[in-house]
């Protein structure tokens, strides 16, 4: 691997990890990472949650473009990480406002659809 390579794939994991660790964080203790990162009022622990699912999903596409070779099975995997954290967002905070007879599916069909086309781009015949 030459310098050049080396350092887009360094930078890649570096911030990758630091989207994935501030996700977790955001996701996991909204109060917490409002409190002493994202100190924008008013505070809303699902808007911080949400803010989480979208890290997590950035993280992943970056640490997926590492390791895969086929950019949009990447961007697929990644983007429905963040997807799946998103609807584990609104069955968190279904309580707490929005529309869950709505979001809940709308958001679910659209991490299921992102899930399934990432498993069926990552079986294709890898010369194809």
């Amino acid at each position: 691997m030459q310098g050049a390579e080396r350092f887009v794939r360094l930078v890649a994991v570096g911030v990758g990890l630091v989207f994935i660790g501030a996700g977790i964080w955001a996701f996991a203790a909204p109060r917490s990472f409002f409190e002493n990162a994202a100190a924008f009022e008013p505070y809303n622990a699902h808007f911080i949650r949400d803010i989480g699912a979208f890290q997590l999903g950035l993280g992943a596409v970056l640490l997926l473009g590492v390791w895969i070779r086929d950019a949009l099975l990447a961007a697929l995997a990644g983007v429905a990480v963040g997807a799946v954290a998103h609807v584990g967002a609104h069955v968190i905070d279904r309580h707490a406002g929005g529309q869950p007879v709505v979001d809940l599916p709308m958001f679910g069909l659209l991490a299921v659809l992102l899930v399934a086309a990432a498993v069926v781009r990552g079986r294709r015949p890898k010369d194809g």
